[in-house]
């Protein structure tokens, strides 16, 4: 029986017209497009993307916790040189190297109710001390070049002495403080889209609102409400009337 592969943790589809296409990017951003050696991640969303064809206007959908940092930097970098308009539109979340990422649209869209997180890169390094410090000094120049996309994207709006402090804190943006730091070009109404955070990320992110780690109910409408008992009451009908005619 052939194994089938783990779904990856972005899609891509292209408009009926060709004239957009739609990038999803949810869950954890791995190195490998199927969580399995062989295919990186990058090399097989350029293959999508160019599938996409000549498209005018990508809509980029995130809700991501972040993940592979080199991963992440490739993905942004290839939607930065398409000649398309990129609008990405930060669904719940976009954390760590996803906040990073969607610098590279064009546009950038939160709902009320979305975060944009920010953290210094990290790593896990062993060795002996030069190899420790060769890992601490790359993730300074890891650091250098985020923060280089943050700032081109805030223009005016943030400096680079308040986004280190932004970084060195782990700061959790609301989409209003993401629209007056520069980093969001326009605040959507709410809506119902809920974070991805693992219990991996839990445990790695410190300051995590207690928002994403107690979600709050799903509230329902009335007119949602009475659909769902409408067609609860249409099949008890249905099963009902199949019994009468076992």
């Amino acid at each position: 029986m052939t194994k089938q592969k783990k779904s990856s943790f972005f899609d891509i589809k292209a408009s009926a017209d060709g004239k957009s296409a739609d990038v999803f990017i949810y869950g954890e951003i791995t190195q490998w497009a199927w969580e399995e050696f062989g295919e990186m991640s990058s090399t097989i969303f350029k293959e999508k993307l160019d599938e996409a064809g000549d498209v005018s206007t990508i809509h980029l959908y995130v809700n991501s916790p972040g993940g592979s940092v080199f991963e992440g930097l490739a993905i942004g970098n290839m939607l930065k040189r398409h000649k398309a308009y990129v609008i990405a539109h930060v669904d719940a979340l976009a954390a760590s190297i996803a906040g990073v990422l969607i610098m590279a649209a064009d546009e950038i869209r939160m709902p009320s109710n979305a975060m944009l997180m920010l953290h210094n890169a990290w790593t896990w390094a062993s060795g002996n001390a030069e190899e420790l410090r060769k890992a601490a000094d790359d993730l300074e120049r890891i650091n250098q070049s985020t923060m280089q996309m943050y700032l081109d994207k805030a223009g005016d709006k943030l400096n680079e002495d308040t986004l280190k402090q932004l970084l060195d804190g782990e700061t959790w943006l609301s989409a209003e403080e993401a629209f007056n730091y520069g980093l969001c070009d326009v605040v959507e109404s709410a809506n119902q889209m809920v974070a991805s955070i693992d219990d991996r990320f839990a445990k790695q992110f410190k300051n995590i609102p207690q928002q994403l780690k107690e979600p709050a109910p799903h509230i329902i409408s009335a007119e949602e409400k009475a659909l769902r008992e409408s067609i609860l009451a249409d099949s008890k009908a249905n099963l009902t009337y199949l019994n009468t005619i076992l």
